[in-house]
């Protein structure tokens, strides 16, 4: 049985998302166990680590979409059932039937029911944060399209889209250059640059260690427990890749991180 840990140190205030002690299990096997973590205002935070770490299962232990054993999460320092509607969540595809029944303009618009509610009438100035909010990632032009014709760049396109229209101050993201191809991934980092610049924040979870320090400024490093936390240039190192991969993160891998400048 998992032993829970308690941690009675204070969340920050002005942090948009802190987690301190968090613990989460499916069933008998730990998918994390007492993770801290800190996110600071206006950075971009890779969530990085192997398969099964549990990268997946913190963005939703932090939004409350799966139970937590233990632990206390706060955003912008206060409960999460106040500041709900300060998050933009992007889910992985996989995770999305595609087969439902909307166009692309719906989807983006059923980011605006947390404001606006289901039963509400949608307005002409919904409408138009739904055209701007394609306009952003260049899918305007695909409104009226079934979401399960739209190739896997588009789908995901369309769903930061969503994502934008709820104009949300904390933006988390998993996986979300999982399956694109090239132009897409390019537009993606394009519009979460943008949004840091904006002073919003982005967390993703991110798989490819070759992009960490191009894309973002702060890491954290989780093998179901964490790691390490950190400006990429103090964290993203190899010796905290080998303790979060192990055996897992080939010798090659490392020796190109290293050649690549870091130490």
């Amino acid at each position: 049985m998992l032993k829970l840990y308690r941690h009675t140190d204070q969340l920050d205030p002005s942090s948009p998302l802190a987690i301190r002690g968090l613990s989460v299990s499916y069933g008998e096997k730990p998918a994390l166990f007492s993770v801290d973590l800190t996110i600071l205002p206006q950075s971009m935070t890779a969530i990085i680590g192997p398969n099964g770490a549990g990268k997946s299962t913190l963005l939703k232990a932090a939004l409350g979409t799966v139970p937590r054993l233990s632990g206390q999460v706060s955003i912008f320092g206060r409960a999460l059932a106040s500041e709900r509607h300060r998050i933009a969540y992007v889910p992985q595809r996989a995770s999305v039937d595609w087969d439902f029944p909307a166009d692309v303009r719906d989807v983006v618009l059923m980011g605006l029911y947390r404001q606006s509610g289901l039963l509400r009438r949608i307005t002409r100035a919904d409408e138009a944060l739904a055209e701007d909010a394609l306009a952003r990632v260049g899918m305007q032009d695909f409104r009226h399209r079934q979401i399960g014709q739209l190739s896997g760049g588009q789908q995901q396109r369309v769903f930061l889209a969503r994502a934008l229209a709820q104009n949300a101050d904390l933006y988390l993201l998993d996986e979300p250059f999982a399956g694109v191809d090239a132009a897409t991934e390019t537009a993606i980092i394009a519009v979460l640059k943008n949004l840091k610049e904006a002073g919003k924040t982005v967390v993703a979870v991110h798989h490819d260690l070759s992009t960490v320090a191009d894309y973002f400024d702060h890491v954290a490093m989780i093998n179901t427990r964490l790691i390490a936390q950190g400006d990429i240039s103090t964290t993203f190192t190899p010796k905290n890749l080998e303790d979060t991969y192990g055996g897992r993160l080939m010798t090659a891998q490392i020796d190109r991180l290293r050649e690549a400048g870091l130490h």
